[in-house]
Formats: C-alpha cells, structure tokens, sequence
C-alpha cells in the first residue's frame, strides 16, 4: 500500500529544470512518504565523483548542489520537529566521472565541491586507497575538511615524512545529538581490503573488533550506535562488528549504513538493529528514522552515584531509498523549484558547473547508434556493452605494431566497465563515467593456445575451481555480483533461482537499475527501482516499473588476429593490468610455466583511452 500517492501535482510542475546546464528534466512519479523519528538520517555511498548528477537520466538529473539545499531544508524540517539528522557517507567517493578522472592532477576540483557538504559522519571506500596518490589526498586534504567527523577503526597511514603507521582518523567517535540530547558512539569500518597502495594498512575487522580501544568503546551504554563501514550490509565484517556488540550490550540499538557492492539493500540482524545500503552514483539518498529511543538519564538529582535508570528500549526502524530528483525533492519538503534551491546549494552547483567547463567535459566525441547495457540484457546479445566491447572495440585498438600479426587473445574484467551508454552523444565525460580506470595492457608472448584458451573458463569459474595462488575472482566482476543475492536473473537457468536456502520469483528481482524509459500498458510510471529488500517491497520513494537485472561474467574475451579456419598454435594472451594477480596463477593450473617475469607491457594508453579513440573514428558520423 502506498503511504501516499503524488502525481498530478507532479505532471503541473513540468518546467523544472535540471541544475546542470545541458542535463535532462526531472520526470514526475507516484511517490510515497517518508516516515520521521526522533533521529532521522540521509546517506550517501558509492557517490564516485558523479556530483554532476546524470545528464541523460531523469531520475537523477539533480547535482550535488541539489542535495546540500535538500539537506539543508530537511535538517530545518527536523529543527522544527525536534527531532534530529544526521548526514552520512561511507565511502568510495573518487575515480568514475570525469570531474575526478580528467582533471591533472586528479580530484583537481572534486575535493572542494564535495566538501561543500555538511557531513555528520563519514568513512573511507576502497577506491581512495588504490592509488597512493588518492591515500595522500585522503589524509591531507579530505579528512582535514571534515575534522572531528571523520572516522577511520581499521585504516592507518603511513607517514611519509617518518615512515610511521598512524591512524587515518579517530577510531571512534561519541557524541550528543543537537535536539534531543541523544548519546551517540559511532564507528567507522571498511572491508578487509587488500588492493591498497603501500601508504595506507587495512586491517582485517575480525582483529579491530578484538582491540582494547574498540572493547572499551562499547561498554559505554549510549542511546544508539551508529556504525557505517564502506561494507556490504549482508558480508561477515558488519556481522562480526554486530555480534561483538551484541556480546557486550544486548539492548543499545544500532544503527548501520553500509555501501560497496551499488545495491539498494536492507536488513535487520536483530529486533533492535538495522543496516541500510544506499545504491550509488549520486542515483540514491538513503532515508533511515528510528523512533522508541528513550535517553536515560539519573534515578533521582539526589543520587550520588549517578547511577543510571535501566530503559527498556523497543526501537522502530525505518528506511526509504530517495531517487536523485529533483521533484522528489520537492515533494518531501513541501517546496518548489523557487523556494527549494538555497545559497550553499546554488553556489556548489556553479562551482560543478565552471569544473565541468574547465576541463570540456561536454566534449562530443561521437553518438552512440544505440543503448548498450551492463545488465539490463543478456550477455551475449546484440545490446550487451560486454558483446560490443569484444567484437568491435577490443579487435580494432588491441594492436601492438611490434606484433600485430601476432594471434591474441584480450581479455577485460566486467567490473572495468562502469556504466551504461545510451543512444545519442557520447562525451568526454561519458568516456570515465563508462571506464574510469587507468588500467592499461600487458601480455605474455606466445602461449601455447591450448594453454591460454583456459584462461578465461578459470576466471569465470566463481568459486567452483581451486587454483592455488588465484586471488577471489568476484573482485573481477561488477559490485553488484560480488556477493550475489536472490533474484539475479541467470541467462540459461530454471525460472527460478535458488540461493540461500530461499526460492525466489525472478519478476521479483531486487536489483533493478536506473530511470531509463520503460515504456509499456501504464504511462504513470516508468522503469527503475523496484527495491525488494528484507523489510518490504515499498522501499522506494518513487513507485517505478521494474527493469531486468541479468548476471554477466567476470571476464570476456577477444579473439583477434585468428586464421580463418582452425586456431592458431600460439597467442599473445593480452590482458588489462588490473588482472595481473589472476593470470599467472591461471596459467599455471592451465598447464603453462610462467611468472610476472614473462609479463610485458604491450602497447601504449589505457583502455579508457582507446575507447574514447575508438569512438572517435567510429561514431563521429552517427551524429549526422
């Protein structure tokens, strides 16, 4: 049932304007309410530089401008309530749009435009830590912009002045809620990560949880916990942190907001707890309250003990996932495209606006003839952007001029392809949004073809084979398959996937994309997010249509250069660098004897490079 339905009110208002210039309109939706409590949240996660907003979506055309003047009318909604809000982000919020990726040196204006947000608690992802560069700027530039906010439990720096490990940020953080009052402990975790840069030490949670600072941190009975973690909501790190306080305090509510794996996602480890994942790319605003907490407080103002009155707390939880748009920020406000924007809003959303120009990330360089998928076709198809990359993009820029009468094999992990294209211009800033990554090629030389035809089969095995030395292949993937939940629509499976001990119908699936136009009987809505999570089906604020969400392999590959009939003796096995660490382990239980010594840098530019150059040459014309 609908908590509350608006849609012709919505449809009147067609004028509003994106915030960005050149960005589409916001389209109208039935919408349902969000439920307030005493403390009430917004969360980010996963934002990975797309402050812009998205150009072609009109789900979330709004820019993070938007959001800090939405924020801002909520957190007054909240002074009026006497309740309170706290904003958090948890993580991951570089490498994936052109207003990080473009700019020398990287993050040129992305650090001070998010900055620009009032953030009451906020976390490291993963991705600041690939790079030592990132690790630098993180320590020096972003951790100083939110102070006292920022928490760092298993994450340590190393100095480079002094070579020593110190903490990236305070391990935890108390404090007292502005309105009521309310005792807050908070944490800030990530996942046991092991592909950071040298400048910086994850350690693994199961250890942190066992330290005397975090043992201590937990005994001091608050009103609520707060713990955020760049973590998926269903991996072991959040359960282990909740078991461990769970051991020490079994009544104390808590409250966790996690990111990592782009899903919107929610569950409830207990009658008192709630953990909630807020999608990703600036797409989703996660929305949590909690009611039923009471603040203890003395027996009596004559007790010299100050000895505390025991409170049997019965806590409510609940969440809601706000697509990036501007109408729907309208609707929960109670405003409008006149009153909704404020000064902080505006100004950041110039400061995004003069970046974009500074470094052309409107730049055409070409237009897509068609959409091209991620997930939301099968792969193999006409449609997938998998298929498009092995038969027409890989053949023709996987040439080393040394060696391009060399058979070869390319190979590319799914998961370095970020995004969707859709039919119409392609953009400088398209080309990062799609590959951000800097990963460029390397081979190994003449291999046996027998040997490395494998390959691939071990990478997309999952789990089902054992290869000594070969790191977990669900990194090579995209997040959402990482840790795979019910619902995942399996090309050439039953109808009905079982997983977890659960069956699931696959209309129900849960991982449904993004706003695009699905066209169909009812003309009120639209494709989008159709959350189905652990507490109900009503998750979304917006009532969308559901879109498909087929599973796609770890890696694909590109026969280049083969004779017309039969296959070659040998090939050069051809690889993006990211996935060094899975080829010669691959190789080896493939029958081969190599090491990283036989590894060589096959040609110049990286494959975001090459796409863009590619694109150039083959769709200029599409244009026309």
């Amino acid at each position: 049932m609908l908590e509350s339905l608006l849609l012709g009110g919505l449809i009147a208002a067609a004028a509003v304007e994106a915030a960005q210039p050149g960005a589409v309109k916001p389209v109208a939706a039935p919408m349902r309410d969000l439920t307030w409590g005493q403390i009430n949240f917004l969360h980010t996660t996963d934002t990975h530089a797309w402050l812009s907003g998205h150009f072609l979506e009109p789900s979330f055309s709004a820019d993070w401008g938007d959001y800090i003047s939405f924020s801002q009318h909520m957190r007054k909604l909240a002074d009026d309530k006497g309740a309170d809000l706290l904003l958090i982000d948890t993580g991951d919020r570089i490498e994936g749009s052109g207003i990080y990726d473009s700019s020398v040196p990287k993050g040129l204006y992305q650090y001070e435009i998010y900055a620009q947000q009032k953030i009451d608690i906020i976390c490291t992802g993963n991705h600041e830590l690939y790079q030592a560069y990132s690790v630098d700027m993180e320590h020096n530039t972003t951790v100083p912009n939110f102070k006292e906010n920022y928490i760092a439990s298993n994450l340590d720096y190393i100095d480079p002045k002094t070579g020593k490990r110190v903490p990236q940020a305070q391990r935890y953080r108390k404090f007292k809620t502005k309105n009521l009052g309310l005792n807050i402990v908070s944490f800030g975790f990530l996942f046991d990560f092991t592909g950071n840069a040298n400048n910086s030490v994850v350690q693994p949670v199961a250890d942190t949880i066992k330290e005397e600072w975090f043992q201590e941190a937990i005994k001091e009975k608050p009103d609520l916990f707060i713990v955020i973690g760049h973590v998926g909501v269903r991996m072991e790190e959040f359960k282990a942190i909740f078991k461990a306080i769970r051991k020490e305090d079994w009544d104390t509510p808590i409250a966790f907001f996690g990111g990592h794996l782009h899903i919107r996602d929610a569950v409830s480890y207990d009658s008192k707890s709630l953990a909630i994942a807020s999608g990703r790319y600036l797409e989703t605003i996660g929305w949590m309250s909690i009611d039923g907490i009471v603040k203890k407080h003395p027996k009596d103002g004559d007790n010299e003990d100050n000895e505390e009155v025991e409170v049997q707390k019965s806590p409510t939880f609940t969440r809601k996932y706000i697509d990036n748009n501007l109408y729907g920020m309208y609707y929960h406000t109670g405003l409008d495209e006149t009153t909704f924007p404020t000064t902080e809003g505006k100004k950041t959303s110039k400061m995004i606006e003069h970046a974009r120009k500074a470094l052309n990330l409107g730049h055409r360089y070409g237009c897509a003839p068609r959409d091209l998928w991620m997930t939301r076709t099968q792969y193999p198809g006409k449609d997938s952007i998998y298929t498009w990359l092995e038969e027409e993009v890989l053949p023709d820029v996987v040439v080393s001029q040394d060696r391009k009468d060399k058979p070869r094999l390319a190979l590319v992990n799914t998961g370095g392809i970020r995004f969707d294209i859709f039919k119409g211009p392609f953009t400088r800033d398209d080309t990062f949004t799609v590959s951000p990554f800097t990963s460029g090629f390397r081979y190994v030389p003449d291999v046996p073809y027998d040997i490395a035809a494998k390959v691939l089969g071990i990478l997309n095995s999952q789990t089902r084979i054992f290869v000594a030395g070969l790191p977990d292949t669900r990194r090579l993937t995209i997040p959402q398959l990482m840790y795979p939940r019910p619902n995942v629509i399996i090309p050439d499976e039953t109808e009905v996937v079982e997983q977890d001990g659960r069956e699931e119908d696959e209309a129900e699936a849960r991982l449904e994309l993004r706003g695009v136009d699905a066209s169909g009987d009812d003309d009120t809505l639209f494709g989008g997010y159709t959350t189905k999570d652990d507490i109900s089906k009503d998750g979304d604020d917006t009532v969308h249509k559901p879109i498909d969400f087929y599973a796609v392999p770890n890696c694909v590959q590109a026969e280049i250069g083969f004779p017309a009939e039969g296959k070659p003796e040998t090939v050069d096995l051809v690889f993006v660098d990211f996935l060094l660490p899975w080829i010669i382990p691959a190789l080896k239980f493939s029958g081969g004897d190599y090491s990283t010594k036989d590894v060589e840098l096959y040609m110049e530019g990286t494959l975001t490079t090459k796409l863009a150059e590619w694109i150039g040459d083959n769709w200029k014309d599409e244009c026309e």
